[in-house]
């Protein structure tokens, strides 16, 4: 069996809700990512085999297959298919692991795998919504009812679930959420996504043009103080807004091949996707699912957490990271060392593939051999990744 490398890896900085790339048509964002990687790599385009995007919410502008759409809005040939995947918030993680398992088996040589979203124009769930407006039914069948009697699906119930579970109270979430924003701050300061994001052109609303680089979502000045006056979002008083992940806007791609790919393109690899794994858990709870799924990775891969020199959960809410370290025995100075979703922003279909390219490149930067990337994904899902720098 082959070898699955990450080859590049290239990603827009988040927009926030109705921000700087709220302008953009998500096929066009799609496109953009697709471009930029190729001309980063200096890949021939005419070498790529598949296109394999995540987007959760698949309609309007979002729908009718638009990976397919982003590559008719980029520099690749009509000749390169693409199909598009919905494993909910893990949606191109899932991508990069079908890229991954089609190279590995030989079945293609060099695949793009990526993700886009665009919330502030396709607002999250906006496909049940709307679907069930015009009268073509809700998500939920008779048989999700009888097994699951009475049960409100909610990830804010599953985020909050899993809190209590995990001993984690409101002081906990909050002084993780501010840890977030102050990471993230200090990464960009720093300069360190400088590497990773492409620069994109975006019109303000009195028309004149920039170029947008920075997460926008990353508040510079958070405070303790702050967040503790801010209101929960619900009854149980746990989760507010600060320890929530952020509504935005994005895309990010990455190039995988196999040792014959690599060849063909005439390129070095910078990662090998070295283990991988998909879990159903708890669908009413939700969110715990990257605990299974990382304790998987770890048997199949016969590594320790302690061996792993940076971990990427995605924050969802505080209560899943913190839970999952607590689970696993993480050392918390290796998680989310850049902030995450709550800080940067979390556009849905875009963030896995988001995550691993914040990963590759701080993988690089530390000097670090092993990283590990999971996330929690709607329906009680989770995928997790093993990358080891070559």
């Amino acid at each position: 069996m082959s070898n699955a490398f990450i080859v590049g890896a290239v990603r827009t900085a988040a927009g926030k809700k109705k921000g700087s790339l709220s302008g953009w048509h998500p096929i066009d964002l799609g496109g953009f990512v697709l471009d930029e990687l190729l001309r980063r790599t200096g890949a021939d385009p005419a070498l790529i085999e598949d296109v394999i995007f995540g987007c959760v919410n698949q309609v309007g502008a979002q729908g009718s297959n638009i990976a397919r759409n982003c590559v008719l809005s980029s520099m690749l040939p009509v000749s390169v298919p693409a199909t598009t995947i919905d494993r909910q918030c893990g949606s191109s993680q899932q991508a990069v692991h079908f890229a991954a398992q089609a190279v590995m088996s030989d079945v293609h040589d060099v695949v793009i795998a990526g993700g886009v979203e665009v919330m502030s124009l396709v607002p999250i769930g906006g496909n049940a919504i709307a679907g069930n407006k015009i009268g073509y039914g809700a998500p939920y069948g008779r048989g999700m009812k009888t097994r699951y009697p009475g049960v409100r699906w909610s990830q804010f119930e599953g985020a909050e679930t899993l809190a209590d579970r995990y001993g984690l109270d409101r002081v906990m979430l909050d002084t993780f959420g501010l840890e977030s924003h102050r990471r993230a701050s200090r990464a960009i300061a720093e300069g360190r996504f400088s590497r990773e994001i492409a620069a994109i052109d975006v019109k303000d609303e009195d028309g004149s043009s920039r170029s947008f680089n920075e997460d926008e979502g990353v508040r510079h000045g958070a405070s303790a103080e702050a967040m503790a006056e801010l209101k929960p979002l619900s009854e149980r008083g746990l989760l507010t807004a600060a320890t929530s992940s952020q509504i935005s806007d994005g895309a990010a791609a990455l190039l995988i091949a196999n040792e014959r790919g690599l060849e063909r393109l005439g390129l070095k690899p910078r990662a090998r996707i070295r283990a991988m794994t998909v879990v159903g858990d708890d669908p009413v709870v939700m969110l715990g699912a990257p605990i299974p799924a990382s304790q998987r990775l770890l048997e199949r891969s016969g590594v320790t957490i302690n061996d792993i020199g940076l971990y990427e959960v995605n924050e969802a809410f505080a209560s899943v990271p913190l839970a999952w370290a607590k689970a696993l025995g993480a050392d918390p100075e290796r998680l989310n060392v850049n902030g995450g979703a709550i800080a940067l922003g979390h556009p849905l279909g875009c963030t896995g593939a988001r995550l691993m390219t914040t990963l590759l490149h701080e993988m690089e930067r530390r000097n670090v051999r092993l990283g590990l990337q999971t996330m929690c994904e709607g329906g009680g899902l989770a995928n997790a990744t093993l990358l080891e720098r070559q």
